[in-house]
């Protein structure tokens, strides 16, 4: 690679474009990653929010698919610091009556909090830990041929039904149901809506793999980890180096965008068909997010002191809530009473909080491009479950959608997972084609979240991404 003739420019240094550049490097192509600010990360980043001394992740937080992620898991990460930490237990789930539910890595310490539901979870989780790593490489993949037939269909035949419907043919009771529905939320969907089993099974599959995990020091870890590999395989980053036009890019043989599909269809401009732009145009974004993350004088006071050993903590109660919850999130209203992802980073990290003190975190699912405020509801929803929540409080940083989308133009209106993944979206991103990571114009790719398999901290799209164009560059 010549300073300024790479084989391919990728733009955008989130978890895919950092990913998208390692699968090309080691490919043996030269190239290039240009970072509009001044550090990598995109929706890792880690940052003093609060007060000095105290670490909070920006967006991204609990890891679950970042230790599982099929690439991921073939990189040398930990030599480039990246260090994970597991907590004693997954998810806790705190019910109306005070108590909790915990999703623990054994099936039966799970079971053992599910009542007459214990054998029925596991008779749902069990056939699918032979092999849960062929199963995700399945999963987190564009449509091809499966390596794992057998098992991806039996995972199908569940995966097609609505988290509230499975959870009702499957649970008789409110503990399993709720635990079901809460990691099905993640989906960011109505939990009415076909396929939201899906991404319920897929959460509680990797509790059963791994605890999900936190990144020593904070989430920018990850994408430092994969920026410094990326430089030892002969890539190259610049930071502070924003993109507004494709003219603005240094002569290259393939173009890779960890951008939203606006942006891509905003800088390609005319090298792209403007048919292809209109669809581009089309694309759903989906709800935002609005997130809290606090400095606090001790750890959050749940009712259950079982909840501290979980790194993640989801709060809203029954299945019932939940669906409410997020079916008014979709229909434009803002729930008083919020389903809530909590995350507990400091209770394993003791690197985040000066010694005595705690860091929180929490969001909720907003409309999409929603202006208001839900700091009452946030921590009104958790005082539910933790009374005297509010007295830790030492400060407190609000992220509305507008400011996720200033932080990161990917999230549009504050969509943090790159766009709706409905049964009308999911393999379509960003739009229909056999190649959804490729472009009408031979030379462009998009690699973001917007592509097959969609939102989270894995890689997966950009390790895609790059293998159609390494097709292009002749390496594929």
């Amino acid at each position: 690679m010549t300073a300024s003739h790479p084989d391919a420019v990728v733009v955008g240094s989130g978890p895919n474009g950092l990913a998208a550049a390692v699968a090309l490097a080691r490919a043996g192509a030269s190239v290039l990653v240009l970072e509009a600010t001044e550090e990598v990360g995109g929706g890792t980043r880690t940052a003093e929010l609060t007060l000095p001394g105290f670490t909070h992740d920006v967006c991204s937080a609990v890891h679950p698919m970042g230790i599982l992620s099929p690439f991921f898991r073939t990189l040398p990460l930990r030599e480039h610091g990246l260090e994970w930490i597991t907590p004693p237990a997954s998810v806790a789930h705190p019910m109306p009556d005070g108590s909790a539910v915990v999703l623990r890595r054994s099936l039966e310490q799970t079971g053992a909090g599910l009542g007459r539901d214990a054998s029925a979870w596991s008779r749902l989780i069990q056939p699918f830990l032979g092999d849960p790593h062929g199963l995700l490489t399945d999963l987190m993949a564009p449509l091809r041929i499966p390596g794992h037939p057998i098992q991806l269909a039996r995972f199908g035949l569940r995966a097609a039904f609505s988290a509230n419907r499975l959870s009702r043919l499957l649970f008789r009771d409110d503990r399993a149901r709720a635990l079901f529905a809460g990691c099905a939320a993640h989906s960011i969907l109505p939990l009415t809506w076909p396929l939201t089993a899906a991404l319920g099974l897929i959460f509680a599959i990797t509790a059963h793999v791994e605890d999900w995990p936190v990144a020593r020091g904070g989430s920018q870890a990850i994408t430092r980890a994969l920026a410094s590999y990326l430089e030892t395989l002969g890539g190259r980053i610049q930071t502070g180096r924003r993109v507004e036009q494709l003219d603005e890019l240094p002569p290259s043989r393939a173009v890779l965008f960890d951008t939203s599909p606006e942006l891509l269809a905003r800088i390609a401009g005319d090298a792209l068909p403007a048919g292809y732009r209109r669809r581009l145009g089309r694309y759903r974004y989906g709800p935002g997010v609005f997130k809290l993350d606090w400095a606090l004088d001790g750890p959050i006071p749940w009712q259950d002191p079982a909840c501290l050993e979980a790194s993640t903590v989801h709060v809203g109660g029954t299945l019932e809530a939940i669906c409410a919850s997020e079916r008014d999130m979709y229909r434009g209203v803002h729930s008083e009473r919020p389903f809530l992802i909590v995350c507990q980073q400091s209770q394993f990290d003791p690197s985040r909080a000066p010694e005595g003190r705690h860091t929180g975190y929490a969001y909720c699912h907003v409309p999409h491009g929603s202006r208001l405020d839900m700091r009452n509801a946030i921590e009104s929803q958790i005082e539910r479950f933790a009374p005297g929540f509010r007295d830790r409080i030492l400060a407190r940083h609000a992220m509305g959608p507008a400011d996720f989308e200033r932080t990161n133009p990917n999230y549009k209106g504050g969509a943090i997972t790159g766009g709706v993944a409905d049964a009308f979206q999911l393999f379509t991103r960003p739009v229909a084609r056999l190649d959804p990571y490729s472009t009408p114009n031979p030379r462009l790719f998009i690699c973001s979240a917007s592509t097959p398999p969609g939102g989270g901290v894995h890689g997966q799209c950009g390790y895609w991404a790059a293998q159609s164009a390494l097709k292009r560059l002749g390496r594929g």
